[in-house]
């Protein structure tokens, strides 16, 4: 069970926009998020938050600092 791939998505904000807006999106085009700067990434599995944390760099490569782990629908948190 440990070998079970997962699809995990590091979610940096969201938004919304009009299509018409969509299709005018070009290079250096800004699109507004929800979540302010420096807000930390959320780490999704199959689409469920599992916890957030926010991005570093480790050498030339960037990471992600665990800061908070959200516990499993209907667990307390310790």
């Amino acid at each position: 069970m440990l070998d079970v791939l997962c699809t995990v998505d590091f979610v940096l904000g969201s938004g919304s926009l009009k299509v018409r807006d969509c299709l005018q999106l070009g290079i250096h085009s800004i699109v507004p998020l929800q979540q302010s700067a420096g807000s930390d990434l959320e780490v999704r599995v199959h689409g469920i938050t599992i916890a957030s944390g926010e991005v570093v760099i480790v050498d030339d490569t960037t990471a992600l600092r665990i800061s908070k782990v959200t516990p499993p629908a209907g667990v307390e948190a310790a």
